[in-house]
């Protein structure tokens, strides 16, 4: 079977005040993946962190981006999922000790919180904090918009962990605002008892269309075109060098006296950049813009 292509895809339903969204996940998964040796209850949750993400940045109205962050006191110190209007995405999780391969998301986060940071373009960036009180992600995504945006939402989420091609995918299904009529609230149920139905083979392995098909062939669907989804990490050697201007040149000078170069590597990507005695020589001679990220130092 070929592989399905990394896109996301919105629907409405002509007959009810209800949106969906749909998203498959595979190559933007391995290249997220990729250069890291995560365990595999951590692919797993990079995975549906991933996707939820990238659903939740398709319900922006407006160009800018979402960070997605689990934090709490369990092996799994923090989690990240960055992604913009364009479906840019990356992330990355830091952890300590043996994880098991079954651990569930309280194992691993333990007790702790998911915050969403919405930084549109243009206007005031906005923060989001929900407690990781659901057993699965997906409940405590629910309970997020329960809370903060008011309206019915259910979200599913789907992963497969194979080393060569691992799988991701999800779908979003949510009552449009202003629906909160009885009859409102029973369409949206039934859309919700519909999608319940969906497996994990169909939604990771069978094209979105067919997939939809399969769900809601007696409705009205109406799909719009689907928006490509990838994997795009932002570092790169100028952003390096504005860390080490920022850190001035006496502290960069000890670095080099310490360890002979400096290397710089993307928590993102893994990339690893180097810069020797007389490259830190030539850049101190020129001034560049503070970084939009941190990287480590060694």
């Amino acid at each position: 079977m070929s592989q399905t292509p990394d896109q996301l895809h919105r629907f409405i339903f002509e007959n009810y005040e209800v949106r969906g969204e749909l998203v498959q996940l595979n190559q933007t998964t391995k290249d997220m993946l990729g250069g890291h040796h995560y365990p595999l209850a951590i692919q797993r949750l990079l995975s549906e962190l991933l996707v939820a993400t990238s659903l939740l940045t398709a319900t922006l109205k407006f160009e800018g981006s979402i960070t997605v962050q689990l934090q709490g006191d369990g092996p799994v110190r923090f989690a990240v999922i960055n992604g913009d209007h364009q479906q840019q995405l990356r992330g990355v999780a830091r952890y300590e000790g043996v994880i098991a391969e079954n651990a569930g998301l309280h194992e691993l986060i333990g007790k702790g919180h998911m915050m969403i940071t919405v930084i549109p373009n243009e206007g005031e960036r906005y923060q989001g904090i929900v407690a990781l009180d659901g057993d699965t992600l997906a409940a405590c995504l629910e309970s997020y918009f329960a809370q903060s945006e008011q309206l019915p939402t259910r979200i599913w989420l789907k992963t497969e962990q194979h080393e060569e091609q691992p799988k991701a995918a999800g779908m979003l299904i949510q009552a449009m605002p202003n629906s909160n009529s009885e009859q409102h609230a029973l369409d949206y149920e039934h859309v919700v008892t519909l999608t319940d139905t969906i497996k994990s083979e169909e939604l990771l392995d069978l094209p979105a269309g067919e997939v939809l098909y399969r769900l809601y062939h007696q409705e009205e669907v109406r799909l719009f075109e689907p928006q490509d989804v990838s994997f795009v990490c932002t570092c790169s050697r100028a952003r390096c060098e504005a860390a080490l201007l920022q850190l001035g040149k006496s502290e960069v000078d000890s670095l080099l006296e310490e360890h002979d170069e400096i290397r710089m590597d993307c928590d993102y990507c893994g990339t690893e950049y180097h810069f020797s005695a007389s490259d830190v020589a030539v850049l101190f001679n020129d001034q560049l813009t503070p970084p939009e990220a941190p990287h480590k130092l060694h």
